[in-house]
C-alpha cells in the first residue's frame, strides 16, 4: 500500500477526517491494511490485539457468547466504524468477538500510534468518545428491549434498525437476515422468531421480496 493510497484511505475514514496533514501522514506511515474473509474473526472476546481496527468496506458483527457457546448479536458494523478502542483505553481484553460477515478490509492502527494521536488531536478524541457513547446508547436500547418488550416488539425494533428509506416513506431491509440471526439479536429461539415473522407477514407489517429483501410497512413502528 503506497503512501498516497494510505492517505486517501485515511481521509475517507470519519475518525481521521480532522487530522492535520502532518498527523495524517504520521498515521498513514503507521496503519496496516488487512483483509478478512467471510466468517474470519477480527477481534476475539477475552483476548487483546493492541490495535484499533477501522472498517473500510464490508460488514462485521459484534457477538458475545457464554460458556455453553450460545451467542448474542450485539451490533452490526459497517464502513467507517471502528473496533478495539475500549481495549486500547483500559488495557483490558476485548469484551466481545467481532467477525467479518462478508469479505471485509480494515485499517489497523497500533496502540502506540493511537495513544499519540489522541492528545495531539481533540477532534479525533471527540470522535472516539462519540462512538463509545453511541454504543452505550445501543446497549441501553437493547437492555430496555429485553426487559420491557415482548418478542414481537424486540423483533420489530431489530427489523427497523436494519431498514433504510427507499423513497415515499417506504423502508427496505436489503441485507439477508436469517431467522437464527434475528433470534440471536433479540434473545429468543429461532422457532419463536419464525412464528413472529410469519405472523408479521400475514398481518401486513412486512413483505418478503423475491430477492430476499424485506419491505417494512410504517405500521411496524407501532410494535417497537
Amino acid at each position: 500500500m503506497t503512501m498516497l493510497s494510505s492517505l486517501e484511505l485515511i481521509r475517507r475514514v470519519p475518525l481521521f477526517s480532522m487530522l492535520t496533514d502532518a498527523q495524517a501522514v504520521s498515521v498513514a506511515d503507521a496503519v496496516v491494511k488487512r483483509r478478512f474473509k467471510r466468517g474470519e474473526v477480527i477481534v476475539e472476546q477475552g483476548k487483546k490485539t493492541n490495535a484499533l481496527f477501522i472498517l473500510l468496506n464490508g460488514r462485521a458483527r459484534v457477538v458475545t457468547a457464554d460458556s455453553r457457546g450460545r451467542e448474542v448479536i450485539l451490533a452490526t458494523l459497517r464502513p467507517g466504524d471502528h473496533i478495539g478502542e475500549m481495549s486500547l483505553i483500559d488495557n483490558e481484553p476485548h469484551s466481545a468477538t467481532v467477525r467479518a460477515e462478508v469479505q471485509t478490509d480494515v485499517l489497523m492502527l497500533g496502540r502506540t500510534e493511537f495513544a499519540r494521536c489522541l492528545p495531539e488531536n481533540s477532534s479525533m478524541a471527540y470522535a472516539v468518545m462519540r462512538g463509545l457513547v453511541q454504543r452505550l446508547r445501543q446497549a441501553d436500547r437493547k437492555i430496555e428491549s429485553l426487559a420491557l418488550m415482548d418478542v414481537y416488539g424486540r423483533v420489530a425494533r431489530a427489523l427497523l434498525e436494519f431498514a433504510s428509506e427507499v423513497g415515499d416513506g417506504a423502508l427496505l431491509i436489503r441485507e439477508r437476515l436469517s431467522r437464527q440471526d434475528i433470534a440471536k439479536m433479540v434473545g429468543a429461539s429461532r422457532e419463536m422468531v419464525s412464528r413472529v415473522m410469519k405472523d408479521l407477514e400475514e398481518r401486513g407489517f412486512i413483505q418478503t421480496q423475491d430477492d430476499g429483501a424485506i419491505l417494512v410497512k410504517d405500521r411496524l413502528t407501532t410494535l417497537s
